[in-house]
């Protein structure tokens, strides 16, 4: 069981104050959040947008594509407010591990490496800057934002750290903003990533405050005094937070973490539960695994989930692993033809795109979803099938994206509960085959 303090820090009057109103209009019951009590598994729900009914797939290949929605514990497709909480603070400047900007060249500590004297200024710790674990958040900030779906998803993003007084090592003013909201809440995606080129531009610097990032957080997602973002009520609200370190402000020195650091951030992630939010953590690299008590205990106490990432690069694939939508593997089988494929394109937000052999004529189509909390559930659709239309190459090209996306997903990510239920899927196949063979003698 993680570690946790137990002492207790007032929070800002000001967030604290307009919290508490906010959570007296609304109540909301932290329990369910926190995950503290068992519940049953919930329902999953399935809604195909094509193809239509009545539908003829036209394609040179045998190949259908099948696209829709998914979703656990509602009935209605979600709307999300997805805020991206970046770390700028002074360590994101070291290595992420891999080519972020796929110049081919890997980013690489020169004091780590046999170089000779004077090849690299002493102050540089990342050979190719653009190769930074910085850079591979912004990047993973970005892949995240194209998985979304405009209409149902706004976007924001705030940047921590912490300036440092040079002499004494501690926070620089008592009053100082130690997280900045970058973009307020949009549906805006290209000028969400416009800024974050500018927050790459600007690189890393100062210390690192969790408290601060959250509580900002809180402010924007829920509408609050002083917040630049207008509120959605019905939308789920979502803080992707990703660090490469543990806090080390607003207490003490900026170097040096104090549990009155943790505590104030864990108190602050009291508040976003109380607030509605679901707090996803990502602790990237070597140091932020060391002691990642602050990161697991905000994603417990919101309800989210705790990513570990030993190889900071490894975040653009891990971000837009976590679903939203608590859905966690689609696959689509062909009954017909008795073809399954898991060449789907899972999106956070419960939206999916994937592609199943076809033959000539009517195929019987089986998605089945698997939910975060093993929820399962499956819906059949008549697919009619002519052969003509998009070129060959054109769905060569897309389906072998979305493969290869799928296999460096495989590769990361532990699978074990996906892989056991493509093996289901696999065998009610060899059961329906063994069952009409049966009939046939």
């Amino acid at each position: 069981m993680p570690f946790t303090f137990h002492r207790n820090f007032a929070q800002p009057a000001a967030i604290a104050a307009a919290a508490l109103l906010w959570v007296a209009s609304f109540a909301l019951n932290a329990s369910a959040a926190t995950g503290e009590s068992e519940s049953e598994v919930a329902a999953v729900a399935i809604d195909i947008s094509s193809p239509t009914a009545g539908e003829i797939v036209r394609n040179r290949v045998h190949v259908a594509a099948i696209r829709g929605i998914a979703r656990s514990g509602v009935q209605d497709p979600l709307d999300f407010d997805v805020m991206i909480a970046i770390d700028v603070s002074k360590s994101t400047r070291f290595p992420s591990g891999i080519d972020v900007d796929e110049d081919g060249d890997v980013g690489f500590n020169p004091h780590e490496e046999l170089i000779a004297p004077g090849t690299y200024h002493e102050d540089v710790v990342c050979s190719d800057p653009d190769d930074s674990i910085l850079s591979a958040e912004i990047q993973a900030a970005r892949m995240l934002i194209d998985s979304l779906t405009a209409g149902r998803s706004r976007v924001g993003v705030l940047t921590f750290s912490g300036e440092v007084d040079l002499e004494t090592g501690e926070r620089a003013s008592p009053n100082q903003k130690d997280a900045q909201l970058r973009v307020a809440m949009t549906d805006d995606f290209n000028a969400a990533k416009e800024e974050l080129d500018e927050i790459h531009r600007e690189g890393s610097h100062g210390a690192t405050n969790f408290a601060a990032a959250i509580r900002l957080a809180v402010v924007e997602l829920v509408g609050l005094t002083g917040s630049k973002s207008e509120a959605r009520p019905r939308a789920r609200r979502m803080l992707q937070f990703l660090t490469d370190g543990v806090p080390t402000f607003p207490y003490g020195r900026g170097d040096t973490p104090d549990a009155e650091d943790t505590e104030e951030a864990l108190n602050a992630a009291r508040l976003a539960r109380k607030a509605g939010l679901t707090i996803n953590s990502f602790a990237l690299g070597r140091y932020a695994l060391e002691s990642p008590v602050a990161t697991t205990e905000m994603a417990r106490l919101t309800g989210g989930v705790y990513t570990p990432v030993r190889n900071p690069g490894e975040i653009l694939a891990f971000l837009r692993s976590v679903s939203f939508a608590n859905i966690e593997d689609v696959v689509i089988t062909n009954l017909t033809t008795n073809d399954i494929s898991y060449d789907v394109h899972l999106s956070p937000d419960g939206s999916f795109s994937g592609f199943v052999p076809v033959g000539t004529g009517r195929n019987t189509v089986q998605v089945t979803v698997l939910a975060s909390d093993g929820g399962e559930n499956s819906v059949s659709l008549n697919v009619d099938f002519e052969q003509s239309g998009l070129t060959e190459n054109e769905l060569v090209v897309e389906l072998e994206r979305v493969r290869d996306r799928n296999k460096k997903m495989m590769l990361m990510l532990e699978r074990k509960r996906i892989e056991a239920f493509r093996e289901r899927q696999k065998g009610v196949i060899t059961i329906e085959a063994e069952e009409d063979d049966g009939e046939d003698e």
